[in-house]
Order: structure tokens, then C-alpha cells, then sequence
């Protein structure tokens, strides 16, 4: 039998109110069993409103009231500390008290970011957090690490991101031995910042199945199963492929509402393109998981509709009950004390 897992959801983070949270968590909660239980945060009247229109105050839904918020305009550090009854700041606290077995907010990314390193703690061995991002390509999906919680990064750093994301992919996406790339300007070990030159050898002896540098024009392609890169880099990519995908959807409605021919043709590609836009719905991959913390936190986009809130509760669930944490945590421990020092020019021959 499975273990009861509690989900916590902040349920004022987002752009687009409660609702929408509220009606996903909903969706979860009549699409789970009885093993996983989820705690709704926020205004206790609006998230009880909610709750009634959609007919479902029989279900296992736990309302924990917050008498305040972080709003998306907020500076992020300055909101967390003066806002200790948050929605956010009170699920963070909840989770580092045992009473949820994880969280999941559509809040601003650098408040929870900010909240969750605070009152979690990063995990034993972690130098630097980072948020797991899924990327459609052309034979599924990449898992890009990290796209925004760590901008500045050392090689060190980028060596754990490629272990958390290869665990990750490994564990959560079921891939047996996740191809790992590092996102660089060209394929040769050469190439690149000093940064991604040191990771390379760094990433060269780490055990991990690394295919070597990968482009820009890699991305999409689903050449490696995990990119890795520091926050600044893919959070421009995350937003770069959002941007391109929506210029692609809006371009191939414009050509089909051209000519009877284009109509026609449209109409026969239905079923095909609506297989593709169901593909590129952000909606579909719920929320990113922020790795090496000493908890669960998945982290929403801030206009995440009831899909996606379904979608990151039940990811959620599924890294508390394949252990991610302490995977992770055993394979920083085995990291060698050479490359701890951060002088990849000094590893030893091999």
C-alpha cells in the first residue's frame, strides 16, 4: 500500500486568482485515491467559495487560511521576509514542519525561490538550487536545469545540476540512462565561456552518460534527454521556445483562415494538429520541480490553469514517493574531493 502523501498549493500565487488553482486541485483530488491529500492556502472565504461552486467540499481538501499574499510586482526577497503570513511563507513553513510532504505555488519564481530555500534548506552536499524545466522536441521531451533559480553559476555548480536532472529524468520520467548535454556555442569541448569549458571537463569524469556539447540548434531536436546550463542561460531559452511556439500557432491559424484550399486543408489536418498543440501546451507539463532542496517544491507558471495545477500536483506526488531527494542526495556524496575544490585543470589523468 502506498504511503499518504500531502500535497500543500498556494492557491493566491498566480496571476489569475484562486479559481483556476482551486479547480485543479479539485480535478486531483477526484482523480487520486485516498492516499494523497492536499491543503489548499490562502483566503479561507475565497477558497471555500470555490470549493462550493464546484461542489466538492466532500472530498479530502484541507483549507489552511493565510491572511496574506505575494503579489507578482513584488521584489522578491523583500516580500518573503516581511510577509511571514503569506500564502507562500505558510506553506513553505508547513513542509519544514512535516505537515505536508510538499508544495506547490504559481507564484512569483524568485519569492518562492526565496521562501522555499529559506525555510527548507538546500540538501546536504547542494551548493545552488534549480528549477527542472521540460522542453518539447522532436521525440518528447528535454528536461533543461536550470531555467532561472541560479543565474551565476561555477562549474561545480552545473556539475549538480546535470546529476539532479539526470536523477530526475531518470526516476520521475522513467528514462533508464538520461543523455546528458551542455548547452554551449559548438560542439567541440573547446568551445564555449570558461564556465562551460570547466563543466565540460568536470561532466567529462562524472559517470553520467554525457554526449558532450550541444547548440542552440540542438534544443528542439531531442539529441540529449537533459540540458544543462546556468539560470540566466535557460530561462532566456525557456522564454525564447514559449515565444517561438506561439508564433508558430498564431501563423499556422492565419494561413488557415486564407483560402477554401487552406480551409479545406486545415480540416483535414485536425486531428494531427491538434495532437501537435496539445504536444506544446505548457498546460500539459504542470509545473517545474526546484531541485536540491531538502523538500519538494514545484514551482507554476503564474497563469497555470486548472490543467496545469492537476498536472504539477500529480508530478508532486510522484518525486515525494520515488524518493528524489535522497537519490540526489547519495550521488552528491560520491561526487570525488577533487572536483569539490572547483579546479577541474587539476583533476587527475584517466
Amino acid at each position: 500500500m502506498s504511503t499518504t502523501v500531502t500535497v500543500g498549493v498556494d492557491a493566491m500565487g498566480g496571476d489569475l486568482g484562486p479559481r483556476p488553482v482551486v479547480e485543479g486541485a479539485v480535478d486531483a483530488a477526484r482523480m487520486m485515491g485516498d492516499d494523497v491529500r492536499l491543503a489548499l492556502v490562502g483566503d479561507r472565504s475565497e477558497i471555500q467559495a470555490e470549493l462550493a461552486r464546484l461542489r466538492a467540499t466532500h472530498l479530502p481538501l484541507s483549507v489552511i487560511h493565510a491572511s496574506d499574499r505575494v503579489a507578482m510586482d513584488e521584489d522578491p526577497l523583500r516580500a518573503v521576509r516581511r510577509k511571514r503570513d503569506s500564502s507562500l511563507n505558510l506553506l513553505a513553513r508547513m513542509q519544514a514542519r512535516g505537515e505536508i510532504q510538499a508544495m506547490i505555488s504559481p507564484g512569483s519564481t524568485g519569492a518562492v525561490v526565496a521562501s522555499a530555500q529559506v525555510a527548507l534548506g538546500k540538501l546536504e552536499g547542494v551548493s545552488r538550487p534549480a528549477i527542472a524545466s521540460f522542453l518539447p522536441t522532436l521525440h518528447g521531451s528535454s528536461v533543461v536545469v536550470d531555467v532561472g533559480a541560479s543565474p551565476d553559476c561555477r562549474p561545480l555548480n552545473l556539475l549538480q545540476f546535470a546529476i539532479m536532472g539526470s536523477l530526475y529524468a531518470s526516476l520521475v520520467l522513467r528514462l533508464p540512462r538520461p543523455r546528458v548535454g551542455l548547452l554551449s556555442i559548438g560542439e567541440e569541448r573547446e568551445k564555449g565561456n570558461e564556465l562551460s569549458r570547466a563543466a565540460h571537463r568536470l561532466l567529462e569524469r562524472s559517470g553520467l552518460n554525457f554526449i558532450g556539447n550541444l547548440e542552440g540548434r540542438d534544443v528542439l531536436q531531442g539529441k540529449a534527454d537533459v540540458l544543462v546550463c546556468d539560470g540566466f542561460v535557460g530561462n532566456v531559452v525557456l522564454k525564447v521556445t514559449e515565444g517561438a511556439m506561439a508564433f508558430f500557432a498564431n501563423r499556422v491559424r492565419r494561413e488557415m483562415r486564407g483560402s477554401i484550399a487552406a480551409r479545406l486543408g486545415s480540416w483535414l489536418l485536425k486531428p494531427s494538429l491538434l495532437r501537435l498543440r496539445r504536444s506544446l501546451d505548457p498546460e500539459e507539463l504542470g509545473g517545474a520541480p526546484l531541485l536540491g532542496l531538502n523538500g519538494i517544491c514545484i514551482v507554476a507558471h503564474g497563469r497555470s490553469g486548472s490543467l496545469a495545477i492537476r498536472n504539477a500536483i500529480t508530478m508532486a506526488v510522484r518525486c515525494a514517493r520515488q524518493g528524489v531527494n535522497e537519490h540526489i542526495r547519495v550521488q552528491l556524496a560520491a561526487i570525488p574531493e577533487w572536483v569539490r575544490v572547483e579546479r577541474p585543470e587539476a583533476a587527475p589523468c584517466v
